[in-house]
């Protein structure tokens, strides 16, 4: 399974492609589960970069836990969370409040 992922042009915010939008948190990323569904995220990323959205646009491995979506490699682990040296910053912060 693949996801879209990408950094918000405005303000360098790691972002994935969900439910028609650009999402700061990967929980609930659009899922390709084929290569059409690839085909058409990455479809979606290459328009959005082109309208200045969006930089660094990516199809990245993901699989479902308990029905969350969560990157495979480590280092999408890290963009989807925040720094690993201080968890009360970043994404990981604003779950735990």
């Amino acid at each position: 399974m693949k996801i879209l992922t990408a950094n918000r042009l405005s303000d360098g915010i790691a972002v994935w492609y969900a439910d028609g939008g650009w999402a700061e948190t990967v929980d609930h990323a659009d899922l390709a589960q084929d290569q059409a569904a690839e085909d058409r995220l990455e479809a979606i990323g290459a328009k959005a970069n082109a309208n200045n959205q969006v930089v660094d646009v990516n199809l990245i491995d993901a699989e479902v836990v308990n029905g969350i979506v969560v990157p495979v490699r480590l280092r999408e682990k890290i963009r989807a969370a925040g720094p690993t040296i201080r968890e009360d910053l970043g994404k990981q912060a604003a779950r735990a409040a």
